[in-house]
């Protein structure tokens, strides 16, 4: 693709270094410079863009060039490769953060990829929300439990907790109190980092019966198995690999859950569509949305609403009903 058409004359510059500093190279050096203090599936996704996206088709540009229109351009070229909404909200969302920065730095004096408006209207934050049926859910646990039982914790633990993949493989097993049964979410891991919870703090989670008696079993296997395979520690991560370290993601979508999800006879759904099914039971169940803010962990209920509350709707007609004068006469057709 060719931008030349929307790319201006360069500013009038005293730093010949910087006026010739191109995207690709300052996107390099700011992901060493800053790439640390990203969580490991934000810096997964702006590599991903970079590699994909932005670096095909703008990389070459010297950073002070490229306008507006260049942008805009780019946008419609995302459309045309036909990616989502929310994918191409992902790829612009890298693109403007690296030119913020690059402000931050002195290198731009004013961002090329703010405000773009209808170009990329966010979709309505549940249309993609699609969750599994309790039938579905019960078939999948089922293909999960007889075809690969040593991970129906990991799965059942995802469906009965709504735990993100990354908090659930971070769990240890002090995290876990079987007594008062609840587990306390600390961390998340990905891409062979550990780090905070998306929500940036720890939160308490409730653990059902069934759940607290398979992690317990859980436990109990996995030290038969430390004392098999002769480790010399037990290893602290509930749900680890064959040698006792933290399981990789990819590795545990392709090695089991595809493969799961494929002899359950199911429609293709995504692990992430368990959390979704969690939330979207326990409001057909009739609980609050509020419940459901502090188990999935949201930083305000406003989220929840957004994604779930669509569910909830005429979910609570008794308590309407409630406020009702009893003493008071009322038809029985609208009853």
């Amino acid at each position: 693709m060719i931008f030349q058409n929307c790319v201006q004359d360069q500013l009038p510059l005293y730093e010949p270094a910087i006026t010739s500093l191109t995207l690709q190279s300052y996107s390099e050096s700011w992901l060493q410079s800053y790439g640390e203090f990203l969580k490991p599936a934000t810096l997964k996704a702006y590599r991903e863009s970079l590699r994909n996206h932005i670096l095909p088709s703008l990389g070459t540009f010297p950073l002070r060039s490229i306008r507006r229109p260049a942008v805009i351009e780019f946008v419609a070229e995302l459309k045309k490769k036909g990616l989502s909404v929310n994918s191409m909200r992902l790829v612009h969302a890298t693109l403007r953060v690296i030119l913020n920065n690059a402000i931050d730095d002195g290198v731009l004096a004013a961002n090329p990829a703010q405000k773009l408006g209808k170009l990329l209207k966010r979709t309505t934050p549940g249309a993609n929300v699609t969750p599994l049926t309790a039938e579905e859910l019960t078939v999948f646990l089922t293909t999960i439990r007889e075809k690969f039982p040593a991970w129906y914790a990991l799965f059942l633990t995802l469906a009965r907790t709504g735990l993100r993949l990354g908090e659930a493989l971070g769990l240890q097993w002090q995290d876990i109190n079987f007594d008062s049964r609840f587990i306390e979410v600390r961390r998340t891991v990905g891409a062979g980092r550990i780090g905070s919870p998306k929500s940036g703090k720890s939160r308490t989670v409730d653990m059902s019966r069934q759940l607290s008696g398979v992690l317990h079993e859980h436990l109990k296997n996995r030290s038969d198995e430390a004392a098999e395979k002769g480790w010399n520690e037990f290893p602290p991560w509930v749900f680890c690999n064959s040698i006792g370290t933290v399981m990789n993601a990819d590795n545990l979508r392709g090695r089991i859950f595809y493969p799961a999800v494929q002899l359950a006879g199911l429609r293709k759904f995504r692990i992430h569509d368990l959390r979704h099914t969690f939330a979207t039971l326990l409001i057909q169940n009739g609980e609050s949305l509020a419940y459901i803010r502090d188990q999935l962990g949201h930083h305000s209920i406003q989220v929840t609403v957004d994604i779930y509350g669509h569910l909830a709707r005429g979910g609570n007609r008794a308590a309407v009903d409630r406020l009702d004068d009893t003493g008071l006469e009322y038809s029985r057709a609208v009853a």
